[in-house]
């Protein structure tokens, strides 16, 4: 009888722990830190911004799914919905937000919450555009980092005419929408007429202006296209390098991806690493670090790509002394 009643009472207290262990299984999933990323563009054109943001999470010890979770909001190349996603992000229990949609995703952000902590990725300095108060003491409640990827019109300026020796005229894509676009336009004029060259404007904000880009190759006589810095444009990486190809236009822009597509040469910062450090700074945020004390991350290390094949299919001999600087050769 003594061993019936043990028995039972041993039933009793299993199926007590069994009804509380889903109860704690569910603080567990409850208490764990949440961060969310406001991306500019889709989850696919973002893949490589995506993968340098995880590996930084994962150095500094989380990851997603296992002690972290990530709430994902895609703006689809729209501005406009960047504030209200970055107020969805805010309203959720989170410990940071990460704004790796550049400038236009910061201030989102920042326009969302003055007391969650913000880690972002942008293209020009985030003090000239009133982000932080300095790079070394950011001061409120955002860092992050600064890619210079729309800074840099000088530096791509000067590898383009070494090589294209005769370059007499260039166009420059951009996107209006950007809150950018401004700043990137007189900064590659200036940088154009520093070198002597010609310049034209041209705007592209839907997949409607990229394919009048062919009508407007023709008409006018270019000798090279840059593409500025812009998750819409890169969405259209394929169809741009298509276009130019066809009007035999050698392309350069500030991200690899375009080089990789067919473009002739690109330089700039590694995005993926750049969101690396972002990652890293959002996993220093959940163990308890202030943006105010985390200085802005300015890069080191530039990376100049050459597409070989492309060269060649343009006629164009590329000089030994870029092969010799080149990070990367494509063959």
């Amino acid at each position: 009888m003594t061993a019936f009643i043990g028995r039972r009472k041993f039933i009793t207290l299993l199926g007590g722990a069994a009804a509380v262990w889903p109860l704690m299984a569910g603080a567990q999933q409850a208490t764990m830190p949440v961060v969310g990323f406001l991306g500019n563009g889709t989850a696919a054109s973002d893949t490589d911004r995506v993968m340098g943001f995880l590996k930084g999470l994962e150095e500094t010890g989380y990851v997603e799914g296992r002690n972290v979770t990530v709430e994902y909001r895609w703006a689809e190349n729209r501005q406009d919905r960047l504030p209200l996603l970055a107020s969805e992000l805010a309203a959720l229990p989170v410990t940071v937000i990460v704004a790796a949609g550049g400038t236009a995703s910061a201030f989102a952000a920042k326009g969302a919450s003055r007391t969650i902590s913000i880690v972002f990725a942008v293209g020009n300095d985030p003090v000239k555009f009133g982000l932080v108060a300095s790079l070394n003491r950011p001061g409120g409640n955002l860092t992050g980092v600064n890619q210079f990827i729309n800074t840099l019109s000088a530096k791509r300026l000067e590898l383009l005419r070494e090589m294209l020796p005769g370059l007499t005229s260039i166009a420059f894509l951009l996107n209006p929408d950007s809150s950018q676009a401004e700043f990137e336009s007189l900064d590659f004029q200036t940088a154009a007429r520093a070198i002597g060259v010609r310049i034209e404007i041209l705007t592209a904000r839907n997949a409607h202006d990229i394919d009048a880009l062919s009508p407007t190759f023709a008409q006018q006589q270019i000798s090279a296209l840059f593409v500025a810095a812009n998750p819409f444009l890169a969405s259209q990486t394929t169809k741009l390098i298509e276009i130019a190809a066809r009007h035999r236009i050698p392309v350069m822009s500030a991200e690899r991806r375009h080089t990789a597509a067919g473009g002739l040469m690109s330089y700039g910062t590694s995005i993926e690493d750049a969101n690396r450090q972002v990652g890293i700074y959002a996993g220093r945020v959940l163990k308890g670090a202030k943006p105010t004390d985390l200085p802005v991350v300015q890069p080191t290390k530039f990376s100049f790509v050459i597409n070989l094949k492309t060269a060649k299919a343009l006629g164009i001999d590329v000089p030994d002394k870029l092969l010799a600087i080149a990070d990367e050769v494509i063959e």
